[in-house]
C-alpha cells in the first residue's frame, strides 16, 4: 500500500507504527514476489499467452491512475502531515518500482518474441493459402509431383462423407433433427464408436469381434497398401455364405445375417434382394452396416483423407469395400446428397486411381455438375486428361464444357469451343440426348446426315455403352432452357463446319474407327451394377447371359483369393439319392479317399473300421434299391386284355 493510503487509514497515529505496518507489508509484498518467482520458473516450458503482457500494463496504468485521483483529492494539510511519511518509504518505493520496471522490461521481451513468432506463422499460413488459392493451369505448368497433384484434387473431408450435414445445408436443421430427436424420445440413444463412412443406430446389433481385420501389406514412398484379412471363424462362415448363394433361398443369408450380424458380404447380398424387391430403406441400411463394418476393422495407418492409402482390387477379401462404397454413393445421390456422393467419388477413386476398378470416372462428372462444384471438374480435367484422355470418354467430353458455361457469366467463348469439339468426335449423343430431354430438334438438324441415322448405326458397340451410360445418368443436367438455347447455337455452327470440309471431322472419324472396339472389364462391371438400360441394352451377349454374383459382380480373370474354399468330396454316384444321403450323414467323409486320410481324421484303426462299415451300408442300400419293386395295381376288368396292355404302358 501507498503511504497516502496508509495515512488515510491510520490517520494521526505514530509514524513509527505506520512504518511497522509498511515493514510488515513490505515482507508480505517480498514473501508474493518470491512465490511469483518460482511460479514463474514452472510455467516457463508453458506457451506465453502475447496478450498477458497488455493486459499487465493496463492494470499498472489503472494503479497510476488511481494514485494521480488520490493525490488529487488530498487536501494541503493532508499533504504537510504525509510528507514525512513519504520521505520513509521513499526507499521502498524506489525498490518496488525497480522491480516493477524490471517485471515490465521481461514480460515485454516475452511478449516480443511470441508476437514474432506468431507473425511469422501468420505469414507461413498467408503463404500456404496463397499457393492453393492458384488457379488449377498453374497447378499445371509446374507440378511438384503426381502423387502431390492427386493428393490435392482427391482429398476427402470427414465431414462431407455425413449426408446429414447436405441436408442440414438444404433443409435446415431443425427439419434434419426432427425425426432423430422422435427417435431418442421412444429409445435412449445407445453410446457407438466414432466412424465417419456410415452413421450407427441404434436398431444396430453391437459389433464386438467380426474376425475382419485390415493389415499393411506394403509401402512405396508415400503410398500404403492394404489388404483386409478373415480369420479362421470368419473364413467358416464365408464358406456358409457360399452354401447359402447357391441355394438360392434368400432366407439362407437371412440366418447367417442373424448369426453374424456384421457379416459383409451376407450384408451385400441381401441389400441387393431388398432392392429388388424395391425396399430401398431396408437396403441402404444393410449397405451402411456393411461400411461400418469395414471402417471398425480399418488399420492405424489407413486414412480416408490422405489419399495415399491403396486396396488392390485383384485380392477377393479387398472387393467388397470397393462395392459397398459404390452402392452407397449412389443411394446417397438418389436422396439428393449429390456433395456428399462427389465426396464418396474421390474416397473410391483415391483407392487405385491408375487402374479404377470401378470406373468412378464414368459418374464423377455427374455428381459434380449436380453438386455445383464446376471448378473441381474442370481442374480434373485438366491435370488427368494428359495421361487419361479424358477427352475420349463421351461424359467428359461433354459435361466439361457444360461445367464452363454454368461457370462462366457472359463470355463462353471457351465452353463453345468444347462443346463443338465434343459434338464433332460424337455425333451420336445429339440425336437421343434430345430424345431423352423431350425436345424435338429442328428438321434442318433431323435431316442432317452428320447427325442423322446412318451415324448411329455405324457406332461400335463400345461407344454405345458408354453414349447410352452418359445419356441415361446426366440427360437432366441439359433440361435447362439457357442450356437448351446454347446446344441449339452450337449445334448450327458445328453443321456449317461440317459442310465446310473441316480437318477435324475426319481426324476425329479415324479415332472413332480405331478406337473403342472392345470395352473393358472395369467399364461392363460399371455397367452392370448402374443398372442403366440406355447401356444394359448394348451389352455383348456373353456378358448379358453371364450369370452376375451381386456380392462380387465380374471379377477379375487375375483375381487372388488368400484362402480357398474347400471342395466337396463326391462319391462315384453323383446325383443320385444314396450320395446324398450319405452326404448329409456324414458330409466330411469320403469312401473313394485312401484310408491315411480317414485315420488322420478318425485315428488308427478306428478309421478303417469306419471305412469299411460305410462301404457295407453302400452295398446293402445298393441292393436294396435295386430289388425294390412296385406292386401291380389292381385290375377292375380281368377279361379285358386291351386294358392290361394300357396299364402296363402307362407304368413303362
Amino acid at each position: 500500500m501507498s503511504s497516502r493510503a496508509l495515512k488515510k487509514l491510520h490517520g494521526n497515529q505514530d509514524l513509527n507504527i505506520i512504518n511497522d505496518d509498511h515493514n510488515s507489508d513490505e515482507d508480505e509484498e517480498n514473501e508474493l514476489e518470491t512465490h511469483h518467482k518460482t511460479s514463474n520458473k514452472k510455467k516457463k516450458k508453458k506457451l506465453c499467452n502475447p496478450f498477458l503482457a497488455l493486459g499487465e500494463e493496463e492494470e499498472e496504468d489503472g494503479i497510476d491512475r488511481e494514485e494521480a485521483e488520490d493525490e488529487a483529492s488530498v487536501t494541503p494539510q493532508e499533504q504537510t502531515n504525509t510528507s514525512k511519511s513519504d520521505e520513509a518509504s521513499t526507499c521502498a518505493n524506489k525498490k518496488k518500482k525497480k522491480k516493477k520496471k524490471k517485471k515490465k522490461k521481461s514480460t515485454e521481451t516475452v511478449a516480443d518474441n511470441e508476437e514474432d513468432e506468431i507473425e511469422a506463422s501468420i505469414k507461413e499460413v498467408n503463404r500456404i493459402l496463397e499457393n492453393s488459392s492458384l488457379g488449377a493451369e498453374s497447378m499445371i505448368m509446374r507440378p511438384d509431383s503426381a502423387y502431390e497433384m492427386q493428393k490435392a484434387l482427391l482429398a476427402v473431408e470427414h465431414k462431407n462423407l455425413n449426408p446429414d450435414n447436405e441436408l442440414k445445408r438444404i433443409f435446415g436443421s431443425r427439419v434434419v433433427q426432427a425425426e432423430s430427436s422422435r427417435r431418442r424420445q421412444r429409445n435412449m440413444p445407445l453410446r457407438r464408436r466414432t466412424s465417419w463412412l456410415a452413421t450407427p443406430k441404434e436398431t444396430w446389433p453391437h459389433i464386438g469381434k467380426t474376425g475382419l481385420t485390415m493389415s499393411l501389406k506394403e509401402t512405396q514412398g508415400n503410398i500404403h497398401f492394404f489388404v483386409y484379412e478373415h480369420n479362421q471363424q470368419y473364413q467358416q462362415v464365408q464358406f456358409t455364405f457360399y452354401d447359402a448363394v447357391e441355394s438360392l433361398n434368400p432366407q439362407n443369408i437371412m440366418d447367417i445375417i442373424k448369426t453374424h450380424p456384421y457379416h459383409v458380404d451376407a450384408l451385400i447380398q441381401m441389400s441387393e434382394v431388398f432392392r429388388m424387391s424395391e425396399d430401398m430403406q431396408t437396403a441402404a441400411d444393410l449397405i451402411e452396416r456393411a461400411l461400418f463394418s469395414f471402417e471398425m476393422s480399418f488399420h492405424s495407418l489407413f486414412s480416408l483423407t490422405t489419399g495415399n492409402c491403396r486396396l488392390d482390387f485383384k485380392l477377393t477379401e479387398n472387393r467388397p469395400f470397393y462395392l459397398a462404397l459404390f452402392k452407397h454413393l449412389v443411394n446417397v445421390g438418389q436422396r439428393g446428397c449429390y456433395r456428399t456422393a462427389l465426396e464418396f467419388c474421390k474416397l473410391l477413386l483415391s483407392l487405385d486411381p491408375d487402374n479404377d476398378p470401378m470406373c468412378v470416372l464414368l459418374l464423377i462428372d455427374f455428381y459434380a455438375l449436380r453438386a455445383s462444384e464446376y471448378s473441381f471438374l474442370i481442374r480434373l480435367y485438366q491435370e488427368w486428361e494428359d495421361h487419361r484422355n479424358l477427352s475420349q470418354l463421351p461424359n467428359f467430353a461433354f459435361s466439361v464444357p457444360l461445367a464452363l458455361f454454368l461457370l462462366e457469366e457472359g463470355e463462353t467463348t471457351e465452353a463453345d469451343k468444347k462443346l463443338q469439339e465434343a459434338l464433332i468426335m460424337f455425333p451420336g449423343v445429339l440425336m437421343p440426348l434430345l430424345d431423352k430431354c423431350s425436345i424435338n430438334p429442328d428438321s434442318s438438324v433431323a435431316g442432317h446426315a452428320f447427325f442423322g441415322d446412318k451415324m448411329q448405326y455405324s457406332q461400335t458397340p463400345a461407344l454405345r455403352q458408354l453414349i447410352g451410360l452418359y445419356i441415361g445418368r446426366c440427360h437432366a443436367c441439359w433440361k435447362q432452357p439457357e442450356v437448351i438455347q446454347w446446344l441449339e447455337k452450337n449445334v448450327k455452327e458445328v453443321m456449317k463446319r461440317v459442310d465446310l470440309k473441316d480437318p477435324l471431322e475426319e481426324e476425329c472419324r479415324k479415332k472413332r474407327q480405331v478406337r473403342y472396339q472392345g470395352t473393358p472389364r472395369n467399364i461392363l462391371r460399371h455397367i452392370l451394377i448402374s443398372e442403366i438400360k440406355d447401356a444394359t441394352t448394348a451389352l455383348p451377349p456373353d456378358v448379358a447371359n453371364t450369370t452376375v454374383l451381386s456380392y462380387d459382380p465380374l471379377p477379375p480373370l487375375d483375381s487372388v483369393a488368400a484362402y480357398q474354399r474347400p471342395d466337396r468330396h463326391r462319391t462315384p454316384q453323383e446325383g443320385s439319392t444314396l450320395a446324398l444321403f450319405l452326404r448329409s450323414l456324414l458330409p466330411n467323409f469320403n469312401p473313394n479317399d485312401p484310408p491315411a486320410r480317414n485315420e488322420g481324421a478318425v485315428g488308427g484303426e478306428d478309421g478303417n473300421n469306419l471305412r469299411q462299415g460305410v462301404n457295407v451300408l453302400m452295398e446293402a442300400m445298393r441292393d436294396l434299391l435295386a430289388n425294390i419293386r412296385p406292386m401291380d395295381p389292381p385290375l377292375e376288368n380281368q377279361g379285358g386284355n386291351a386294358d392290361e396292355e394300357r396299364d402296363e404302358e402307362e407304368w413303362d
